[in-house]
């Protein structure tokens, strides 16, 4: 009897696996779980959605900090493609983990020491190492003695340069211009500036990828073909 009365005991406090029940330690856990988010949620003012609200703000910053950020375009100098108000989404881990940027690419830089204090946005026509001269007897922009077809992105009427020039970009550094080159402030008005108004690789704060507002003017924004013709420097390898 007492046997059998042991093992009805040890019956009770072991369920056979599969029964669906919740054992009471468990239950507690839950309990103590549930509990503690209803904690969280009643400290805060409006409750849940204050919450989620709040969640949302912490998450958009870490993106703003590590991963892309908002840019406001500030002038006309990138039209057509990008209009005043424009708000386009910077890419900041874009060259984190490759060469860096690439002729063609719309960057958005810090202009300190270089431009003015403030943050600019411009296409990448040269990067280190590179040979940019303007302009050929057709009047197109050379880099590395290819010229450049920039019809697809200029802005209409424009030439690609009223400034003549002739420079060789340093390592680290990159040679800028603004689409709409007749009000564009860029690496031609910089020439006789320290650093011959190429802006440090450092500076760039992103890589411009899309259009996101307003919401009918969404565009992703692509690297040319035009700039894919053209050959490494003279004395680049790979």
């Amino acid at each position: 009897m007492d046997t059998e009365a042991q093992h009805t005991e040890r019956d009770r406090s072991s369920r056979p696996s599969g029964t669906g029940d919740t054992p009471e330690s468990e239950a507690r856990e839950d309990r103590s779980r549930f509990a503690f988010a209803t904690g969280i949620t009643a400290r805060v003012p409006g409750g849940r959605y204050s919450l989620t609200l709040l969640l949302v703000l912490v998450c958009t910053l870490l993106l703003t900090m590590f991963a892309a950020r908002p840019f406001e375009i500030p002038s006309g100098s990138m039209e057509p493609a990008l209009r005043i108000g424009d708000r386009v989404l910077v890419n900041k881990l874009a060259y984190r983990f490759d060469a860096g940027p690439r002729r063609g690419d719309v960057v958005v830089f810090d202009g300190t020491g270089n431009f003015g204090h403030a943050d600019y946005i411009k296409r990448v026509v040269g990067v280190g190492g590179d040979h940019v001269v303007c302009c050929d007897k057709e009047g197109r922009i050379q880099v590395n003695g290819r010229p450049v077809d920039e019809s697809a992105f200029l802005y209409p009427g424009d030439r690609p340069s009223s400034v003549r020039f002739d420079v060789v970009v340093p390592d680290g550094r990159l040679f800028v211009l603004g689409d709409h080159r007749s009000a564009s402030s860029d690496s031609r008005d910089h020439l006789g500036s320290p650093g011959g108004g190429m802006i440090p690789v450092d500076a760039v704060i992103g890589r411009a990828d899309a259009v996101v507002w307003p919401a009918g003017h969404w565009t992703r924004l692509h690297r040319p073909d035009a700039y894919a013709r053209v050959p490494a420097p003279d004395g680049a390898h790979g």
